[in-house]
């Protein structure tokens, strides 16, 4: 219980910001700052690492958001925690479900930010995209979240709780092994995830913490466009696995498409891959290499790519993405004869190059769609509204 008589605080940690109502968020916090933010608010040092214990369990393993439902907890406590902190959720704008059973989430921010995130089921697993910022920085050409202009990273608290969000969704609490459909994650959302680095590796640490979540890191797969300063220190501090969005084997075409590779190109990216820390054979790198037709789809283009990996001696596989195309979109995706020609050059050399079956396209499932539906349902609105303001001064 609160320190009687005690008047200065324990410094806040730099991860505890409250709220706007003074409260603070529990969510995204370290074990550590979690205990460090009971002791701010005048819990007994031994008080608050027996709570901050109880607390993590009850957020990570059983997924509460509200302190009532806590067992363990007495009743005045629960009144006190209610008062000072929240286990927050992001808000759900719009929800859609792909006939194919992929879900797709709108969600929203306290300061009113929207971001994306997607969940796809296969027979053996159930893969969540996760987005890593609002907006994106590197304008990627056939990426729809290239469109948008970078509005700011995400937080631990809003990485995470785009998973925990997705448990809810799914019922899967109590948290364990198990029976889970959701199963992997993948940081291929909107933006760069080693632009946002520390946000991001706190918030994976979050979810691959044993005493919660508990997912494994092989079951996390990081993707880049390319970020090469940043890429060993994500193997070294984070140790999940890694995918590259590669798109292209030749300068012109990368520059186009990828403009990061203006600044790191193909050889430096290659490079810095096989010196990613813990790839091997049994922990392939991915290259993403998503399929636009007559821009990167020839066999001389497959050939290539095969001379690269051999070159570098990657353990690597291939991920062939037929385009999703998007309003728009300056490209087309490659017919399916072309992508079995791309994809059997590339196996015929011993690379595994499986071709993505396409998931969500009723839903407009590439990333970012959702958010512009949604900006453009907004506009929609504010016109109906103006033009009825306008009737009525008529």
């Amino acid at each position: 219980m609160p320190i009687p008589g005690h008047i200065d605080p324990v410094p806040v940690p730099r991860a505890v910001v409250p709220r706007a109502d003074g409260r603070i968020d529990l969510l995204g916090l370290s074990k550590d700052d979690l205990r460090m933010a009971l002791e701010t608010s005048q819990l007994e040092p031994k008080q608050a690492k027996l709570r901050a214990k109880q607390l993590w369990h009850w957020i990570y393993n059983r997924g509460a958001t509200d302190f009532s439902v806590m067992t363990d907890i007495s009743k005045t406590l629960h009144a006190w925690l209610a008062n000072r902190f929240v286990i927050s959720r992001p808000e759900v704008v719009e929800q859609q479900v792909s006939t194919d059973g992929t879900r797709k989430w709108l969600l929203r921010s306290p300061d009113a930010q929207d971001y994306e995130m997607v969940f796809i089921p296969d027979a053996d697993r159930g893969t969540l995209c996760v987005s890593s910022q609002v907006g994106c920085t590197l304008n990627c050409r056939f990426c729809h979240t290239g469109t948008m202009r970078l509005v700011r990273n995400l937080t631990p608290a809003e990485i995470v709780g785009q998973v925990m969000l997705a448990r809810d969704s799914l019922g899967e609490w109590p948290s364990q092994p198990e029976g889970r459909m959701l199963t992997n994650i993948v940081m291929m959302g909107m933006g760069e995830p080693l632009y946002n680095f520390d946000n991001v590796r706190d918030a994976l640490k979050l979810v691959m913490d044993g005493d919660g979540l508990a997912l494994s890191k092989r079951r996390i797969t990081l993707s880049t466009s390319g970020v090469v300063p940043m890429m060993a220190r994500a193997g070294e501090e984070i140790g999940v696995n890694l995918a590259v969005s590669l798109h292209a084997v030749t300068k012109e075409i990368r520059d186009e498409i990828v403009p990061l590779n203006r600044k790191y190109g193909i050889e430096e990216l290659l490079q810095a891959c096989a010196d990613y820390p813990g790839a091997n054979n049994a922990r392939r790198i991915t290259f993403e290499y998503v399929m636009l037709k007559d821009k990167n789809d020839s066999d001389e283009d497959a050939r290539e790519l095969v001379r690269l990996i051999r070159k570098y001696k990657l353990p690597a596989k291939v991920n062939l993405i037929p385009f999703n195309p998007w309003p728009g979109a300056p490209y087309d995706t490659s017919t399916p004869e072309r992508v079995r020609a791309f994809s059997n050059i590339v196996f015929e050399a011993g690379i595994s190059a499986p071709v993505r079956t396409p998931r969500g396209r009723d839903i407009d499932a590439a990333c970012g769609q959702l958010k512009t539906a949604s900006e453009k349902k907004s506009r929609a609105e504010l016109d109906r509204q103006a033009e009825e303001k306008l009737a009525a001064l008529g």
